[in-house]
């Protein structure tokens, strides 16, 4: 895992010595991805700079070392990621006759676009990845992504020059880098909390879409050809139909585990300590199983503890590890440290980003860097087995909902948005015992409110637009700026209306995952330089989820069921069949408590309207209601605040 950077100036006549001067600043800033060692290299006439820094994981050696030049001289390449296929593809190369160096993935990577291409090579490839390819002889510069969007990488012009990087910090060290923000953008964050690929919160920057590939001549400063898609998940989705899973549920389960086996084998590969985020939930528990099946001493595990009722999953991870056998390591957080991350994300997620469990990540990742360098999560598990609550809910609830009038369904959203979530969560605390385990949710009464604001849909998608967004009334309250309910979700041409659920799936990943949750852990972890691995989102595993049929996947009542199908062949049930908590923290009180003071400045009315951004009317109405206990609008008061922390740290 590493950092990449760039300069690319076909026509800037840029001094070279200015351009070595930026490349090692640019390099610099991103020393937390790669704290091993750092590299740049510069063309003789100062055209393109790029720069690299390095997390030793596969070939320790100088070997390994980047910017990589191809053994035919032609190429040099700077990458970001793992490519857990590089055995198979360098067999493949050396029958072509390539020799190699080293036994580093990057000298694979760089050997098969020399030889193969950059499409055919990147359709070979089974990883998570960014790089930056500069072709000597064609004077061109490709820039390409992994399928699902593991990696990050940012792109723009910059007057006449190029500017490319795994994190926008490196951007800001280039004299006059100030570009102007996106209003537009700025809505579509606050109404996620994280801004969608391959969207950028400045304009005329741009993050590459994931599956995709962008390649420059000598282009002219300010244009950019489109990316060209090597892999889309809606032609994973059209040749899964075409060849639809027909294996019985038993058999189901056996091949996924099969197909799980090989994925988490192949990101166990390193050359330096290895371990696992471990929750107690179903997708990081089958990754930590599977790993131990694999592994012939016992897996090193970790997970964060909080006091506070509600969000303590450390007992069930504790009783999983403990079945399994795994060294596991737990650190009970307090309020007081949790807290303390928080100066420090707006330069962690140096784009605004404001899922809270981002405060979680960067500790859990905190505590397993102090002994490995290498952690697998189960990341991608609820995107692909329909794990959110949000799916069988927005089904069942659309389903209801058609056969009962309008008028009818807006009073009981109504009767349901006049009692408070607190007071919610006491009547399910008297309730909970004498409900079976699958209806026993945590933070009832946020669920209840939230469904309360989808009575009132007269279309599903709608209703799926409103349970992501998390300003619904009136929209996010930037100045001069209106968004439809749908703005900026993808297309969902190809899905019928009776797979609604299948819909909601394919949007998430589309959206969601590359959006918020694969961000979340790159900068969280690379912050402190931990290189994370995603098994549930290998090639096999994802073409493999969307052939099986709806019916394996939510199952008599139960989300996730073939996967934990999987995990009931290696833990007991009894540690895992429990209602979905989520990874969280008490923001809704620590807004109320300790986090008000600092809350307070930054949505200060005068603060709010100098800098222009917001309706400030309607950010203090929200303030206020949420001080006075009315409503639980952590989640848009958080988008609003770190925003704000955001700007404070980069100027804006």
């Amino acid at each position: 895992m590493c950092g990449i950077a760039g300069l690319y100036a076909p026509r800037s006549g840029a001094r070279r010595g200015d351009v070595h001067a930026d490349i090692v600043r640019m390099t610099a800033t991103l020393a937390h991805r790669g704290p091993n060692a750092q590299g740049h290299w510069l063309a003789d006439d100062g055209v393109i700079a790029l720069g690299h820094t390095r997390l030793s994981i596969l070939d320790l050696s100088p070997a390994g070392a980047q910017p990589m030049v191809s053994h035919c001289g032609r190429y040099r390449l700077v990458y970001n990621g793992e490519i857990y296929n590089a055995a198979a593809l360098r067999r493949q190369l050396e029958e072509d006759g390539e020799r190699f160096r080293g036994h580093s993935d990057t000298e694979v990577l760089l050997a098969a676009l020399a030889q193969w291409g950059t499409e055919r090579t990147l359709r070979t490839l089974d990883g998570m990845f960014a790089f930056a390819l500069w072709d000597m002889q064609a004077r061109s510069l490709v820039l390409a992504r992994d399928r699902l969007g593991e990696k990050p990488l940012y792109y723009g012009w910059h007057g006449a020059q190029l500017l490319f990087a795994s994190e926008l910090k490196a951007m800001h060290v280039i004299a006059g880098f100030k570009p102007a923000l996106d209003r537009e953008v700025l809505a579509l964050y606050l109404r996620h909390n994280y801004v969608p690929e391959p969207l950028c919160i400045f304009r005329d920057m741009h993050k590459l879409a994931p599956g995709s590939w962008l390649e420059l001549g000598a282009a002219m400063p300010g244009q950019l050809p489109p990316p060209q898609r090597y892999w889309k998940l809606a032609d994973t989705v059209s040749a899964a139909r075409a060849q639809p899973c027909t294996l019985t549920p038993a058999a189901a389960v056996s091949a996924l585990e099969d197909t799980l086996r090989r994925a988490i084998a192949a990101r166990m590969v390193a050359d330096v300590p290895l371990g696992a985020f471990l929750s107690g939930g179903i997708d990081s528990s089958v990754v930590v199983a599977l790993m131990q099946a694999h592994s012939g001493q016992p897996v090193r595990t970790f997970s964060i503890g909080f006091s506070e009722s509600g969000y303590d999953e450390a007992p069930y991870a504790r009783a999983v590890a403990t079945h399994l056998g795994t060294t596991h390591t737990e650190l009970y957080v307090s309020p007081a440290q949790a807290q303390a991350v928080i100066p420090e994300l707006a330069s962690i997620y140096d784009e605004p980003f404001a899922d809270s469990s981002q405060i979680p990540t960067v500790l859990v990742a905190r505590l397993a860097q102090q002994q490995v360098t290498v952690a697998l999560s189960g990341d991608g598990g609820d995107e692909l087995f329909a794990g959110y609550l949000r799916y069988p809910l927005a089904h069942g609830a659309w389903a209801r909902m058609r056969q009962v009038p309008t008028p009818l369904r807006v009073l009981g959203a109504r009767a349901v948005r006049a009692i408070a979530p607190r007071h919610w969560d006491r009547l399910a605390a008297f309730a909970t015992p004498l409900l079976p385990r699958r209806l026993r949710y945590a933070n009832v009464g946020d669920k209840l409110h939230k469904f309360a604001s989808l009575l009132a849909t007269s279309d599903p998608m709608l209703m799926y637009a409103r349970l992501i967004s998390l300003w619904n009334d009136g929209g996010p309250p930037v100045r001069d700026i209106a968004l439809a309910p749908l703005h900026g979700l993808p297309s969902v041409a190809g899905f019928s209306a009776a797979e609604f659920i299948e819909t909601m799936m394919y949007l998430d990943t589309c959206h969601y995952l590359p959006g918020d949750i694969l961000a979340k852990v790159d900068r969280a972890a690379m912050s402190t330089a931990l290189e994370t691995r995603v098994p549930l989102l290998a090639n096999a595993v994802v073409e493999f989820a969307t052939q099986l049929p709806l019916a394996y996947k939510l199952r008599d009542g139960k989300s996730k069921w073939i996967l934990r199908e999987v995990l009931a062949r290696h833990v007991p049930r009894a540690l895992f069949e429990r209602p979905k908590m989520g990874f969280g923290v008490p923001i809704d009180s620590w807004l109320r408590g300790p986090l008000q003071v600092w809350a307070a400045e930054l949505l200060a009315p005068a603060r709010l309207h100098a800098a222009g951004y917001f309706d400030v009317a309607a950010v203090e109405r929200v303030w206020r209601a949420h001080l006075a206990g009315a409503q639980n609008l952590q989640y848009p008061l958080w988008g609003v605040l770190m925003f704000e922390a955001w700007r404070d740290r980069w100027g804006y």
